[in-house]
């Protein structure tokens, strides 16, 4: 029997993750999933992303260098090199937690803000107790993810979307403050993202920023850069509750719900 092929209902969809599959929906790149589930997945995770990104940005979360670092250390040690390690007396589920509900106890540099908004969203998408087993020695430093938030790079910013994680570079920054080498972001919208410590702002804010801190005589800009970075959404999707395996969809140019057919 041949594949039946029905439009995507998306009426019970958030009115972001509507958005967001309205943006790839529109691409001339076609995106393909092997369910409907790995793509609302993809969908829900992105807004929760964004959601995750603007309570950081509330949170008092402080700016520091790694030298300066700290944390609530109800929840997390701090480690010599300045990065959070959650307590064995603890889950890391609620030491993210903490984070956005006592920002003012922590502070950090952009890397580390960012990679806590991904394992935010990530708590917000999937099982607390699976959260908890598979982060169970989870380390918030750096650009350094568990081996359970694996990350996918690409190339092209004209087809980025909110949740995505990009990257201003500032190529002049002055060597005595290496931290202002460069900004990682979350895409909130068009022309907006979320930065540490500058919040949710403009690109031209954040350009502007970084170059205030440029070496003594340099007119080069920084800018941003067309690196993307995302969530390995698929293998994440499998830690959803409701994953199941029977539909085949794609967005793009096009989209569409393909049954499997009956054995």
């Amino acid at each position: 029997m041949s594949n039946v092929q029905t439009p995507i209902d998306t009426s019970s969809w958030s009115p972001a993750e509507k958005r967001i599959f309205e943006l790839k929906s529109n691409s001339a790149v076609t995106y393909s999933y092997g369910t409907i589930q790995q793509l609302r997945f993809e969908m829900a995770m992105r807004a929760s992303t964004v959601a995750a990104a603007e309570a950081l940005s509330q949170s008092g979360l402080q700016f520091a260098t790694f030298s300066e670092a700290k944390c609530n250390e109800l929840y997390w040690n701090l480690t010599e090199s300045g990065g959070f390690r959650i307590r064995s007396d603890t889950t890391p589920a609620a030491g993210i937690r903490d984070i956005f509900t006592n920002g003012r106890k922590y502070a950090t540099e952009c890397a580390t803000a960012t990679l806590i908004v991904i394992y935010k969203a990530v708590l917000d998408s999937i099982n607390e107790a699976v959260f908890n087993s598979l982060y169970s020695d989870l380390l918030l430093y750096d650009w350094h993810p568990d081996d359970h938030l694996p990350l996918i790079g690409r190339t092209g910013i004209h087809n980025s979307y909110p949740g995505d994680l990009l990257y201003f570079k500032n190529p002049d920054f002055n060597p005595e403050t290496p931290e202002w080498r460069g900004e990682n972001v979350i895409k909130i919208d068009d022309n907006l993202y979320y930065g540490h410590p500058f919040g949710i702002v403009t690109a031209e804010r954040i350009i502007s920023g970084l170059n205030r801190n440029r070496r003594p005589g340099s007119f080069r800009s920084a800018y941003l850069t067309d690196d993307i970075i995302t969530p390995d959404y698929l293998y994440l999707s499998q830690f959803a509750p409701d994953m199941r395996t029977n539909i085949f969809a794609r967005i793009g140019v096009q989209y569409f719900v393909v049954p499997l057919p009956k054995s």
